[in-house]
C-alpha cells in the first residue's frame, strides 16, 4: 500500500464575521497517499479553495491539524513551513500566476533557484520539464505570448519542479479547453505512475471523477465520499 502524504485530522476552520462565528468546515479527517489522484468538489463558496489553503499550510486551522510528509503545518514557524512547502508541494492555481515578465522556462526554474539549485542544473531541468507538458519550442515565451491552456501546462511544469510529494491543483481545468482538458488529464494519470506522486484536485467540474481515484463533495460542511 503506497503512504500516507497528506493527512489532516479533525480539521476546521471558522472565521469571525462581526460579533458572529462563521463555520466554513468542521471535523475533516483526510488522507492523501502517494501515486492517488482525488478530487474534492462543491459548489462556489463552499469552503474548497479554503481547505486547498490549509492543506498547503497557506492558511492556519482554527483546529485539528494537516500533515504533509509526515510534518505537521502547525508545529512550524512561518519560515520552516515556506521551507517544507518549497520542498514537498507543488501547487496549481485557476489562473496560473505566472511571473508575466519572465519567460517560461524562467518560471519553471523559479522554485528550484529558491530552494538552492544551481542555475545550470535548474535550466536544465526546466527545459526537460516543459518538454514533458509539450511546449519543447515555447521555452522562451513569455506569459502573454503564450495561450490559456499553454500558461496552464507552464503552471504545471513549474509545479513539478521540486518533484515534490504532493501537487494542489485548484480548478486546473476550468478556463481550458476540452482538447487541453484531456491532455491535461493524461499528463496527471502519467506522472501519477511514473513519479508516485500524489495530486489532490479542487473542482466543479464532475466530469473529471471518472478517472479519480476517489473523490469526495464538500458540502454541509463536511467531506463526503462520492462514488467515481
Amino acid at each position: 500500500m503506497n503512504k500516507p502524504v497528506l493527512v489532516s485530522e479533525n480539521l476546521s476552520k471558522t472565521y469571525q464575521d462581526g460579533k458572529n462565528n462563521v463555520v466554513v468546515f468542521e471535523d475533516i479527517n483526510f488522507v492523501l497517499n502517494a501515486a492517488e489522484a482525488v478530487a474534492i468538489v462543491g459548489s462556489s463558496g463552499s469552503g474548497k479553495t479554503t481547505m486547498l489553503n490549509l492543506l498547503a499550510g497557506l492558511d492556519r486551522a482554527s483546529l485539528g491539524s494537516v500533515a504533509i510528509d509526515g510534518q505537521d503545518w502547525q508545529s512550524l514557524t512561518d519560515a520552516k513551513r515556506s521551507k517544507l512547502r518549497n520542498r514537498t508541494l507543488g501547487f496549481v492555481y485557476q489562473f496560473h500566476h505566472l511571473l508575466p515578465e519572465f519567460s517560461a522556462l524562467e518560471n519553471v526554474m523559479m522554485p528550484m533557484l529558491i530552494a538552492g539549485v544551481e542555475n545550470k542544473h535548474a535550466r536544465t531541468k526546466a527545459n526537460t520539464l516543459l518538454k514533458d507538458v509539450g511546449l519543447g519550442e515555447r521555452i522562451n515565451h513569455r506569459p502573454s505570448q503564450l495561450s490559456g491552456g499553454e500558461r496552464q501546462r507552464v503552471a504545471i511544469a513549474r509545479a513539478l519542479a521540486n518533484d515534490p510529494v504532493c501537487v494542489l491543483m485548484d480548478e486546473p481545468t476550468g478556463n481550458l479547453d476540452e482538447g487541453t482538458s484531456k491532455e491535461i488529464q493524461q499528463l496527471i494519470i502519467a506522472l501519477k505512475k511514473e513519479k508516485n506522486m500524489a495530486f489532490l484536485i479542487v473542482t466543479h467540474d464532475e466530469k473529471m471523477l471518472s478517472w479519480m481515484d476517489r473523490a469526495y463533495r464538500l458540502s454541509d460542511k463536511t467531506l463526503v465520499p462520492m462514488a467515481v
